[in-house]
């Protein structure tokens, strides 16, 4: 496999389709109140899974930065953390997962903060 961020991305996004799904219409009775912090994880979950296969189009397209890989990295990362944490959560998990959240917050952040500091850097050497 030639770029396995695109598998990884593509699988990302339709996992997002499929729990949103699942939380409207399997879950948003039993979930009550709770739907909100499912629907926030869906919501950053799904971005990030674009976010990811746009990284790995770019990649695979030649439209190669440094550190444009590790980015797509970072916001797996973060998709498992911050998303997985919250689904957990909004699922009656232990609140002891609530500190995971902002470390997925963290991995998105350093992501698209990593992502921008490649261009930056590709720009600078053009």
């Amino acid at each position: 496999m030639r770029e396995p961020l695109l598998l990884v991305g593509a699988s990302f996004a339709a996992l997002a389709v499929a729990l949103g799904a699942f939380g409207a219409h399997g879950l948003r009775q039993r979930l009550g109140e709770a739907i909100a912090t499912w629907e926030t994880a869906i919501f950053y979950h799904l971005i990030h899974a674009l976010a990811i296969v746009v990284v790995a189009a770019l990649a695979r397209g030649g439209f190669e930065l440094a550190g444009l890989r590790p980015a797509g990295w970072l916001f797996c990362l973060g998709i498992v953390l911050f998303s997985g944490s919250l689904y957990l959560l909004a699922l009656g998990g232990p609140r002891a997962l609530g500190p995971v959240t902002p470390l997925g917050g963290v991995a998105f952040l350093a992501g698209w903060i990593w992502l921008a500091v490649a261009a930056v850097r590709d720009s600078a050497v053009s």
